[in-house]
C-alpha cells in the first residue's frame, strides 16, 4: 500500500494534468488550429454589410498568410427587424464551437442575453456598428454615430442657408447606431439652425426601402406642401425616401441628406437628388472586428472601443481621391463578383 505522501504527489500530479488540459481547451486559439469566427450581421441584403463581410474576408486572409487559419462563418438575418432570427443565429454558434462572435446587434437590450450566455459558454463576443447595452463584450467597433448626425445637420443646415421646415424619418426602435444619429441630428440643427423648425421626428421607415418608401410617403403627403429639407438615418430609408421624392416629382426641389452609401445614392448626388449623405468605413468595421477578436484569442491586448470614422459626401467631394476607396470600397475583391 502507498504511503500517505505518495498519494498525495499521485493526487497532485492527476491535478495538474486536468488543469494542462483545461488550460489547453481554454486556449486552443493560440495551438495553431483553424480559429472560427462567427460574424453576425443585422441583415444580409444592403450594401452597408456586403462591405462588413468583404472586411472580415479581407481579415481572415491577412492573418492566414501571416500564419494565423482563421475561418469566416457569415451569417444573419435577411431583413434587418427580425431580432429573434438573430438571437436564434447567436445562440446556435454558442453551441456549435465557434472559437468568437463578430455581432452588429438588432437591438441594444434584445441581444444581451445570448452574448452574456455566449460569454458564459466560453465564447467571447466583439460588438460592430451599433451598441450593446451589456459588459460582456471584448470591443465596441462602431461609427461615432452622434457625429455622423451632426454632420448631417450641418450639411442640410447649409444647403438651406439656416432657414426652412425640416423633417427627420428614423429607422427602428432599439437600433442604438442610427438614435445616435437621430439625436445627433436633432441636437445639432436645434442648437446651430434656429431658424430651421423641425414639423416632425418621431416617424418610423421600417426595415426595408419599400416600407421607407410607404412611410416616406405618408409623410410627405403630410408635410410635403412646406417642406424644404429631410434627413434620413440609414441606408434603406435614405432610399425609401428618394424613391418618394422622384414619384412625387420633389427630387431635388426638397433638399435631402442622409445616411449610408450604395450606387443608387450616388448616382442621386450626381443628379443633383441628394445633397449628402454620412457615410461609415463598413469594410474597417468588418476587418477590425476579426482582427480584434483574434487578437483578444491570442491573449493579445485589445482596444475596448475603436471609432472607425465617418465622412460627409456630398456632390463637390463625391470624386475626390480621399471619398473614392469609401464611396466604392472593393467589395468584389472579396465576395466575387468582378
Amino acid at each position: 500500500m502507498k504511503s500517505c505522501p505518495a498519494i498525495a504527489l499521485a493526487f497532485l500530479a492527476a491535478a495538474v494534468a486536468c488543469s494542462g488540459k483545461s488550460d489547453a481547451a481554454k486556449g486552443a486559439a493560440t495551438s495553431g488550429k483553424t480559429i472560427t469566427i462567427a460574424v453576425v450581421p443585422k441583415g444580409t441584403t444592403h450594401e452597408f454589410w456586403k462591405s462588413i463581410h468583404a472586411g472580415a474576408i479581407q481579415a481572415s486572409q491577412e492573418l492566414t498568410a501571416a500564419g494565423d487559419s482563421v475561418n469566416i462563418i457569415w451569417k444573419g438575418p435577411l431583413r434587418e427587424d427580425d431580432r429573434e432570427l438573430q438571437i436564434q443565429v447567436v445562440e446556435g454558434f454558442t453551441t456549435q464551437g465557434v472559437q468568437g462572435i463578430v455581432l452588429a446587434p438588432l437591438d441594444r437590450r434584445a441581444l444581451v442575453r445570448p452574448v452574456e450566455e455566449a460569454k458564459a459558454a466560453g465564447v467571447p463576443t466583439v460588438i460592430i456598428d451599433s451598441g450593446l447595452e451589456s459588459d460582456a463584450i471584448v470591443s465596441y467597433i462602431a461609427t461615432d454615430n452622434y457625429k455622423g448626425g451632426t454632420l448631417a445637420a450641418d450639411r442640410l443646415g447649409q444647403v438651406l442657408n439656416g432657414t426652412g421646415r425640416v423633417m427627420m424619418l428614423r429607422l427602428q426602435e432599439g437600433s442604438a447606431s442610427t438614435e445616435e444619429r437621430e439625436r445627433g441630428f436633432l441636437e445639432r440643427i436645434r442648437s446651430a439652425f434656429p431658424k430651421i423648425i423641425v414639423v416632425s421626428s418621431d416617424q418610423y421607415a421600417g426595415s426595408t426601402r419599400e416600407t421607407a418608401k410607404r412611410a416616406s410617403e405618408n409623410l410627405l403627403n403630410r408635410f410635403g406642401g412646406d417642406l424644404q429639407g429631410v434627413f434620413t438615418s440609414n441606408e434603406s430609408a435614405t432610399i425609401g425616401m428618394l424613391l418618394a421624392l422622384q414619384d412625387m416629382g420633389k427630387a431635388g426641389k426638397v433638399h435631402l441628406v442622409g445616411f449610408d452609401v450604395s450606387q443608387i445614392l450616388v448616382d442621386a448626388m450626381r443628379a443633383h437628388q441628394l445633397d449628402g449623405i454620412a457615410v461609415q468605413n463598413p469594410m474597417r468595421m468588418g476587418y477590425l472586428g476579426v482582427k480584434t477578436m483574434v487578437a483578444f484569442l491570442r491573449h493579445q491586448p485589445v482596444d475596448r472601443k475603436i471609432d472607425t470614422g465617418v465622412t460627409l459626401v456630398t456632390p463637390e467631394n463625391l470624386d475626390l481621391p480621399a471619398t473614392k476607396d469609401i464611396v466604392a470600397p472593393p467589395i468584389a475583391r472579396y465576395l466575387g463578383g468582378g
